[in-house]
């Protein structure tokens, strides 16, 4: 048992009275049970919020013995509660398996990922959350629950997202694919004006697309067009992107940082976890130093949104280390932020200035209100929970399922009660 300590960039303190790393799931089980009020698992530290603490015990799973095991015929693996990305990746793909997507982070976990449904990108790929085909946890009676693959299958789509509210997931099988590779190139400088007119013909041309921008000037910064390829396609080369030229050597998504931490470019083929990725595994992610936020809106305007925050772009510009545009396809999942919707997502990389970025949030919000903005569960925003309501219109439904689930709330935080059970509609 230790303090709680911090997230992963030591803006936010964890609140919670103690921290616990049990050895096995048999111990886990042993503290759920015994616990004097809530408890809640705690991921790789990398929410920006509340949305990970409690006012009670925290479990993080790492010391946990780890688990990889593959299941060809039924092409899932299933992989323990404190695993991260990262550690399973390579030996999934020497087996001849991958996932479907990927964050740019591998570093964080894969329960934590899929339990606010917020990353991986393409506008034909699911956040990672969809390829959760079946999940244990400890329930609040300290039991083992098993959800979906023929077992309590309706309350899947509740658990794949469920923000840590339903129990603490001891083991998580996720669905794969044959391996495939990918290349990554890099494009600088698109004019503004042909990232309107052409938005939807650059997402068309990748898998994943990535466009950073600093909210300066008359261009994006940077476009990341990751693509599949084979022996057979093994994919054009673009020699100009309406406009922007590609890149003559590899870069960082924020410029002034070295590309030695970021996935191999230049239109050089590799392996799906290492180009999936923005971030390679042995480097410590991103700036570290930074607040972040994400917003989700309809795909259908993305431009439009788009022009809305621009029109911010003399506030936003001063705190801002990085902004990145990128598309999510709908999913069935209650609490995704891509629930319903096909959806592009603003996140926002901010310097360290969490009074000026809590001050300018009311305007990004209100600037994005017209297109019914859905916020990433484990960033900063400012939005009133009784905008929530509306915009997941499944909510009530997975409030039933987690009242059902811990009828005693041991697995809430205040964050959950606020966004999720204090709702208005």
């Amino acid at each position: 048992m230790t303090d709680a300590g911090g997230n992963w960039s030591a803006t936010y303190a964890y609140r919670a009275s103690r921290l616990h790393e049990p050895g096995s799931v048999e111990e886990l089980q042993e503290l759920v049970r015994r616990a004097p009020g809530r408890i809640r698992a705690l991921g790789s530290r990398h929410s920006f919020n509340g949305v990970a603490d409690t006012d009670g015990d925290l479990v993080s799973m790492r010391a946990l013995p780890r688990r990889l095991e593959i299941d060809a015929d039924a092409r899932v693996v299933t992989v323990d509660g404190g695993a991260r990305y990262g550690d399973l990746c390579e030996e999934l793909d020497a087996a001849g398996f991958a996932l479907h997507n990927l964050a740019s982070l591998p570093h964080i976990s894969v329960a934590g990922a899929c339990a606010t449904g917020t990353h991986g990108s393409g506008e034909r790929n699911g956040n990672l959350a969809t390829a959760v085909a079946a999940l244990d946890l400890v329930d609040a009676d300290g039991e083992i629950r098993r959800i979906g693959r023929g077992e309590n299958d309706d309350l899947l789509p509740a658990a794949a997202v469920s923000l840590g509210s339903l129990g603490i997931v001891t083991a998580i099988q996720l669905r794969i694919e044959p391996t495939f590779d990918v290349r990554q190139d890099v494009f600088e400088d698109l004019p503004l004006d042909a990232f309107r007119r052409h938005f939807d013909e650059i997402e068309a041309l990748g898998d994943s697309v990535s466009f950073f921008t600093e909210w300066r000037g008359e261009a994006i910064n940077q476009v990341w067009l990751k693509r599949r390829v084979t022996a057979e396609r093994p994919g054009e080369t673009i020699g100009d992107l309406f406009g922007a030229r590609p890149a003559d050597g590899e870069r960082h998504p924020i410029r002034a940082l070295s590309p030695e931490a970021c996935t191999p470019q230049l239109g050089v083929p590799g392996p799906w976890h290492a180009r999936l990725p923005h971030f390679r595994m042995e480097f410590t992610p991103s700036s570290g130093d930074e607040i972040q936020s994400e917003f989700f809106v309809g795909r259908e305007d993305a431009v439009p949104a788009f022009e809305a925050l621009d029109r911010l772009r003399d506030t936003i510009a001063p705190l801002i280390h990085v902004s990145e545009i990128r598309a999510i396809a709908a999913d069935e999942l209650w609490l995704s932020p891509a629930h319903g919707r096909p959806s592009i997502a603003f996140h926002f990389t901010w310097q360290r200035q969490p009074e000026a970025v809590a001050a300018l949030l009311p305007e990004i919000e209100r600037a994005l209100e017209p297109f019914m903005p859905r916020p990433h569960w484990g960033k900063v925003f400012t939005m009133e929970p009784s905008r929530f309501a509306a915009a997941y219109p499944r909510l009530a439904d997975f409030r039933r399922a987690a009242e059902a689930l811990d009828p005693e709330a041991r697995f809430r935080n205040a964050f959950v009660h606020r966004y999720v059970f204090e709702t208005a509609g």
